[in-house]
C-alpha cells in the first residue's frame, strides 16, 4: 500500500482467524463492487469473514466468496447478505495469484476491510493452510514468549 500524506483509513473490520489457520505469504488492495446498502452496513462494522475466500473466474475475474455482511436495516429493496462480490484488481495481478493458488495450492483469503479516501478497500493475502500441529506450535511459542517478557519485566 502507497501511503499519500492525505491517505486516511479507518480500519472496518480484521479477519483475526486468518493468521491463525494461514500463514500468509503475500498481501495486496483491492476494490469491492458494493451496493449502497451494502457499504452503510459495512460502515457498521457488520460484515462476518468466517469462511471467506477468493474465487478466480476465466482470466480476469476475482470474486469474494463466503463472507456475510448483515443486510442494512433502513434499506427498501432485499439484500443477500452471502452474495459473491466481485473484486477490482488489475490483470495482471489477478494473474500472477490465480496462477499461484493454481499450482502451490495456496489460498487467497480475506484479511481485513477498511475504508480509503472514502471508498472501501479489502485485503487479501496469499495463504497457505497450516495444519493442527502448526497452530499448536504457534500457540505454545507464543505463550513462552509472553511468559519472558513477564519474567524480564519482572527483574527491571
Amino acid at each position: 500500500m502507497s501511503a499519500h500524506a492525505g491517505d486516511s483509513i479507518k480500519i472496518i473490520a480484521v479477519n483475526r482467524k486468518a493468521r491463525h489457520y494461514y500463514e500468509i505469504q503475500d498481501t495486496m488492495e483491492a476494490g469491492m463492487v458494493l451496493t449502497g446498502p451494502e457499504v452503510k452496513s459495512l460502515r457498521g462494522g457488520k460484515i462476518n469473514f468466517k469462511d471467506g475466500y477468493v474465487r478466480f473466474s476465466g482470466n480476469f475475474e476475482a470474486f469474494l466468496c463466503g463472507v456475510h455482511i448483515s443486510p442494512y436495516e433502513n434499506a427498501s429493496s432485499d439484500q443477500d447478505p452471502d452474495r459473491e462480490r466481485k473484486l477490482l484488481l488489475h490483470e495482471h495481478q489477478i494473474r500472477t495469484w490465480k496462477a499461484k493458488t493454481e499450482q502451490k495450492g495456496l489460498t487467497v483469503v480475506p484479511m481485513k476491510i477498511y475504508l480509503k479516501r472514502g471508498k472501501m478497500k479489502l485485503e487479501i493475502g496469499l495463504a497457505k493452510g497450516k495444519n493442527v500441529h502448526d497452530r499448536k506450535d504457534a500457540l505454545k511459542e507464543r505463550d513462552l514468549d509472553r511468559e519472558a517478557k513477564r519474567e524480564k519485566d519482572r527483574y527491571k
